[in-house]
C-alpha cells in the first residue's frame, strides 16, 4: 500500500465512477453465476461426501454476496496455505475498516476473487474447480465465425512469410514498411480480442459477441484507438533483431488477460512474432487461480489447445443451450490444424513457454513488483518487450488512481517507467475510469459523445470497451 501512487484511487463510493456500478451491480450477478454453476455441478455428484462440501461452498458464496449486497465489513481471508493471504489480510488491517461500498475499488475486486478463491482451496473434494470454466468454454465456442477467420489469415501470412512471397525485388525500406503494417494488423487483432471480458459481458447474447469480433469490427474500431504507440513498440522489436542478430535470443513477455477468443488471438500474436523472427521465444504469464471469471489460467490453455486439437468435435459439439452447429468444411479443420501444429512445434521447441507467478494475483498494483516480487521484476528484465493484456492489468499499472488523462503513461506507471529497463507495452480496451497519455482536451471531447458522461461527472464513455489505448514505455532507454 505505501509504494502505491499517492494519487487516490477510485473508490466503490464514488457514485459517479465505474467501481460503484461494479459494485453494485456487475458482482451480484458475478456471484450469482458462480452459484448457478455450482449448483449445476453439485446436482450430478453421486459422492455424498463431495455433494455435501460442494452444498457447503454454494452456502459461502450466497454468504459473500449478501455481505456485499447489504454493505458489510470486509473480513480476514482464511488462511488457505498460500503466502498472499498474509499480504492481503495485512493490507485489510492496515486499511481499517472497509465496507463494501466505501473501499478503493482495485484492492476490493482483487480481495473478491481471492475471498471465492479460499472456499474451494480449503475443500477435500473441489480443489482446483473453476467456477468460470464453463462460461469460458462456452464463450470460445460462440467465437467460431471470427476463430476461423483467423485460422485463414493466419495460415495464408505464415505460408507467405515463409515463401517470401510479396517482397521479390523490394528494397530494405520496402519490406519493412509491409513488416511494420503487418505487425499493427497483428497487434490491433489482438488488442480488440479484449472486448469478450466476461465479467462485463454478462448480458450479451451470442449473436452480439460475434459483432464484437472479424476484421469488419476491427476495421470499424480502428479510430477509436485514442492514444497508438504501435509503431514505438515495433521499432524496438526491429532494432533488437537488427543489433542482435536474427539467431541472437531475443525475448518477448504477455501478461495475460482474459481466455477462450482473447487467448486464441494472444497466441496468433506470438505465433505470428516467432514466425516474423520479431521474437525467438515468447513468455506467458497466466494467473494461478481463477480470476476476474475469465482470466486465463494454466488449465485455460490446456482447454483451448485440446479445443484446437479436435475443432469438428468442439465446434459440432450441442452446447448447453442444446444449439447444433454446422460442421467445420475440410479447409476450416485444415487451417485449424495448421494452428495447432504450429503452435504444438514452437512449444516443444521451447519457443512458447508459460510461466504463472502469485504475483499477478496479488491485490495492489504493479508499482510493487520491483519491491514485492524481486526475481519476477528481475526476469521481465530480460525480455525485449512485456505486454501488458486488458483492462486489469493497465489498471494495476496506473495503480488504479485518479490522474488527469493528460498525464503521461510513464508518469502514471511509476517504478516500471523510465529507467526501470523493462519495456511496457500495453494493449487495452477502455472498460474503466482510469486513462493517462490522452491529448489535452480529448477526455472532455469524448465526454460530449453519446452516453460519454456529459457534465454528469462520470467518464462514461471508457466503460463500455469501445476506445481503447496502446500505451508504451521504453524503460531501458
Amino acid at each position: 500500500m505505501e509504494l502505491d501512487s499517492n494519487t487516490p484511487q477510485y473508490s466503490t463510493a464514488d457514485a459517479t465512477s465505474f467501481a460503484s456500478v461494479s459494485a453494485r451491480d456487475r458482482w451480484p450477478v458475478i456471484i450469482t453465476g458462480a452459484i448457478d454453476d455450482l449448483h449445476r455441478t453439485v446436482a450430478d455428484v453421486t459422492d455424498e461426501e463431495k455433494r455435501k462440501e460442494g452444498k457447503s461452498i454454494i452456502e459461502n458464496l450466497a454468504k459473500l454476496k449478501y455481505e456485499l449486497q447489504h454493505d458489510r465489513q470486509l473480513t480476514p481471508l482464511p488462511d488457505d496455505g498460500q503466502p498472499d493471504i498474509v499480504e492481503y489480510n495485512e493490507e485489510l488491517e492496515k486499511r481499517g475498516s472497509l465496507v463494501w461500498l466505501n473501499v478503493p475499488w482495485l484492492f476490493s475486486e482483487c480481495y473478491l476473487y481471492r475471498r471465492i478463491s479460499t472456499f474451494f482451496s480449503l475443500s477435500k473434494h473441489w480443489r482446483g474447480y473453476d467456477v468460470f470454466a464453463r462460461q469460458k468454454i462456452a464463450t470460445f465456442k460462440s467465437s467460431r465465425p471470427a476463430v476461423l477467420e483467423l485460422a485463414a489469415r493466419y495460415k495464408e501470412l505464415v505460408t507467405e512469410m515463409e515463401k517470401g512471397k510479396g517482397l521479390d525485388g523490394a528494397s530494405a525500406e520496402e519490406v519493412e514498411q509491409k513488416e511494420r503494417l503487418l505487425f499493427k494488423e497483428m497487434c490491433e487483432i489482438c488488442l480488440w480480442g479484449n472486448a469478450t471480458d466476461l465479467s462485463l459481458l454478462t448480458s450479451l447474447t451470442y449473436e452480439d459477441i460475434q459483432k464484437l469480433q472479424g476484421s469488419k469490427a476491427r476495421k470499424a474500431a480502428e479510430e477509436n484507438i485514442i492514444v497508438n504507440n504501435l509503431d514505438l513498440a515495433f521499432d524496438s522489436l526491429r532494432n533488437a533483431q537488427k543489433e542482435k542478430g536474427k539467431t541472437a535470443d531475443r525475448r518477448v513477455d504477455i501478461v495475460l488477460d482474459n481466455s477462450g477468443f482473447e487467448l486464441y488471438v494472444d497466441l496468433i500474436l506470438a505465433g505470428y512474432l516467432l514466425s516474423a523472427g520479431l521474437a525467438t521465444t515468447v513468455v506467458f504469464h497466466p494467473k494461478v487461480i481463477p480470476w476476474f471469471v475469465s482470466d486465463v489460467t494454466p488449465r485455460d490453455f490446456s482447454d483451448l489447445l485440446n479445443a484446437l486439437g479436435d475443432p469438428q468435435g468442439f465446434y459440432t459439439t450441442a452446447d448447453d443451450s442444446g444449439r447444433n452447429s454446422e460442421p467445420l468444411s475440410d479447409k476450416e479443420v485444415s487451417d485449424i490444424q495448421f494452428l495447432f501444429a504450429e503452435w504444438s512445434r514452437f512449444h516443444q521447441e521451447g519457443k512458447l513457454i508459460l510461466r504463472p507467478h502469485r504475483f499477478w494475483t496479488g491485490p495492489g498494483s504493479f508499482w510493487r513488483l520491483p519491491a514485492t516480487a524481486p526475481e519476477l521484476y528481475e526476469d521481465l528484465k530480460e525480455s525485449e518487450l512485456v505486454l501488458f493484456k486488458g483492462d486489469l492489468n493497465y489498471r494495476k499499472l496506473t495503480c488504479d488512481a485518479d490522474w488527469d488523462p493528460t498525464t503521461p503513461f510513464t508518469t502514471a506507471i511509476g517504478p516500471l517507467g523510465p529507467k526501470s529497463d523493462i519495456r511496457i507495452l500495453a494493449f487495452r480496451t477502455c472498460k474503466a475510469d482510469v486513462v493517462v497519455g490522452l491529448p489535452s482536451g480529448k477526455d472532455e471531447e469524448l465526454k460530449q459523445t453519446p452516453n460519454g458522461g456529459g457534465s454528469s461527472g462520470a467518464r462514461k464513455w471508457a466503460w463500455s470497451g469501445k476506445y481503447a489505448v496502446v500505451s508504451f514505455c521504453d524503460g531501458k532507454a
